[in-house]
């Protein structure tokens, strides 16, 4: 037999959580002696104990708690209970991270106001490419939606890629727009298993939401060997093909992304006539500072901005403190 100071001890509980225990019928004492008052415990008890302070970690109430042990748990479905929470505990902590992050990107943005540099912004034209791509919506265009948007899109893309065994000819890129303000709106490919095309999604949309499209350069000839489909349809009905590279001189997609058969979308992305761009190192979760220079650039310099920035993944390495990206800002003169 234990005094309850020695139990509480073992248990690591205070002795005025044990009498609670005791009051509310959860945790009897084995024996309490009938002069003295004293509750004593045996060493039997402490699995008892043990299995409360784990229903409590997980969220229950005292009462539930007392529900779920009458029910007998056993040891492989408490054991479940607690891997569940700790994975919610992980999830809690991955984006207490993500949070962090973004606090210290708008720190660095605010101490680094009025010293930013302007050196590193090229204006230039960008030419036509063939992409493969997948897409999906996010909350807004602000980094903390669009990444847990794009990354899966983009490692679904690479996965189906491979499947139907067709090889990058060259970077990553990315593009976005206005979600249209539908019913018929996508929901967020990252919150599916695999990436769904445009017609697949359901009716969920913000009023600020994007149209993320996560892009992959192709060649025709690596896509019609994979027996995928090689027309890209216009806004006017014709066909075109990434060699004519004519630029368009309007900043959004003037073609619409067409399914290949091999689950994912093909689209000959025009280039832009007058592009600032800028490049950016590191993981796209700080890319505040650089795109908040780049616009500074484009104020100073006499242009506008004239649609959402593309993003040109030169280099993405498996440390993204490595990455390094071109951020290319359509504009025109102001």
């Amino acid at each position: 037999m234990f005094s309850i100071g020695d139990f509480a001890q073992y248990g690591r509980v205070s002795a005025r959580m044990l009498r609670h225990y005791d009051a509310i019928g959860l945790l009897r004492p084995a024996r309490t002696d009938p002069a003295s008052g004293y509750r004593y415990y045996e060493a039997a008890q402490l699995a008892r104990l043990n299995r409360i302070i784990a229903l409590k970690d997980l969220g229950f109430s005292l009462q539930q708690v007392g529900a779920i042990l009458a029910e007998e748990v056993s040891v492989p479905e408490l054991r479940g209970m607690l891997r569940l929470r700790r994975a919610e505990l992980e999830a809690s902590l991955a984006a207490a991270g993500a949070r962090l992050a973004q606090v210290e990107a708008r720190l660095r943005t605010i101490e680094s106001e009025g010293r930013m540099s302007a050196d590193d912004v090229v204006v230039k034209r960008t030419g036509a490419v063939l992409l493969a791509e997948l897409s999906g919506i996010a909350a807004s265009y602000g980094p903390e939606d669009i990444g847990p948007v794009i990354q899966p899109l983009y490692g679904e893309l690479c996965r189906r890629l491979e499947t139907a065994g067709v090889t990058p000819s060259g970077p990553v890129l990315a593009y976005y727009e206005d979600a249209p303000e539908t019913p018929e709106a996508k929901t967020p490919a990252a919150k599916t298993p695999a990436a769904k095309t445009p017609e697949e999604h359901g009716p969920t949309r913000t009023p600020e939401a994007i149209i993320v499209h996560a892009g992959i350069v192709i060649t025709e000839e690596a896509l019609a060997q994979a027996g995928g489909t090689t027309i890209d349809s216009t806004t006017d009905g014709t066909s075109s093909h990434p060699g004519t590279a004519s630029a368009s001189a309007t900043p959004t997609p003037t073609r619409t992304p067409t399914p290949t058969g091999l689950g994912f979308d093909v689209v000959t992305l025009p280039g832009l006539d007058c592009a600032a761009t800028v490049v950016h190192r590191g993981p796209m979760s700080r890319i505040l500072p650089t795109v908040q220079n780049l616009a500074h650039w484009i104020d100073t310099n006499g242009y506008r901005s004239a649609g959402y920035a593309r993003e040109l993944y030169l280099e993405c390495p498996p440390d993204q403190e490595k990455w390094v990206t071109e951020i290319q800002e359509p504009v025109v003169r102001a």
